[in-house]
């Protein structure tokens, strides 16, 4: 397949890029910047320039491509209400574009706030709906396309996809717990994320693009549940830091904006996933790349 892929050169995005070339697809990448198109090119991918404000560029790579795979988003923490715009917007353009071909549509989503008091699991739907929830509610705008004649795969990331170079949650408690000296958790630490590694969930979207059906959601998560006291120690002994709790009031002071999420339950089960794609996660553990430098954190 001719694979159009936004947030090509990103964490997520770059590892699907190595995936579906690997597997013999051929790709093109949403490039915002020369130097992006320049990594793609010298994987072997072309560049299409464009931004996902771009509508064009998004209507141009999705009609053009035999299937659409989007993962990027502007994450603006500072503005969250114009990331969802954005994300809804794009997610509709695209959507748009690949109505009535039959063609698939795998688009990112996440796992917080989707259940509270057990693991989520690939039957529970996404609350947020409508423009103004969270990711602009894109995962259901998305589903209401299947009936369009698209074939809509949902990937819905663990908080944690991690690896050597993973800039996200926990890279940013990484760099909380060296500028306090303290590896931190909140409250009694018990909150539990779900977690995978980065090419098995590169693996995973090339999987549910290739054969998952309409409809589906899939989640990329290879550990159920590590619990966010256990992160902190992982953390601290690797820095050699103490270890201590933080109160949810000062979450924020002391993580950033990582502490809007760090004391959220945010655990999720795969076993839908995994029957479903004969999908079977190998890398290594969170616990694991922490130990070993993933986060410059080498014992």
């Amino acid at each position: 397949m001719h694979v159009f892929v936004t947030g090509a050169t990103g964490w997520i995005g770059s590892a699907t890029v190595d995936e579906l070339l690997a597997a013999g697809h051929t790709v093109t990448g949403l490039a915002r910047t020369p130097d992006a198109a320049q990594t793609l090119t010298a994987k072997g991918a072309t560049a299409l320039p464009g931004h996902l404000d771009d509508l064009d560029s998004l209507r141009t790579g999705a009609s053009t491509a035999d299937a659409v795979v989007h993962l990027a988003n502007k994450h603006d923490w500072a503005n969250p209400a114009e990331t969802n715009r954005t994300e809804r917007t794009a997610v509709q353009t695209l959507a748009e574009a690949l109505t009535g071909t039959g063609r698939p549509l795998v688009l990112a989503a996440g796992l917080s706030g989707l259940v509270q008091g057990r693991p989520a699991t690939e039957a529970d739907a996404s609350p947020a709906v409508g423009p103004d929830s969270p990711r602009g509610g894109s995962e259901n705008l998305a589903l209401e396309y299947v009936d369009k004649g698209v074939r809509v795969v949902s990937a819905r990331f663990a908080p944690s996809v991690h690896g050597i170079g993973d800039h996200g949650f926990i890279a940013q408690a990484v760099s909380a717990a060296r500028k306090h000296g303290v590896s931190a958790y909140i409250g009694d630490g018990t909150a539990s994320w779900a977690a995978v590694h980065r090419f098995d969930a590169a693996r995973l979207i090339r999987l549910g693009l290739e054969h998952a059906p309409a409809g589906t959601r899939l989640h990329a998560v290879a550990e159920q549940a590590v619990t966010t006291r256990a992160i902190a120690e992982a953390i601290g002994r690797t820095l050699g830091v103490p270890v201590k709790s933080v109160a949810p009031d000062d979450a924020m002071e002391h993580f950033g904006f990582v502490g809007r999420f760090f004391g959220m339950d945010m655990s999720a089960s795969s076993a839908h996933t995994r029957d479903l794609l004969a999908w079977s996660p190998s890398g290594p553990t969170l616990i694991e790349d922490i130990k070993a430098g993933a986060y410059g954190t080498a014992e």
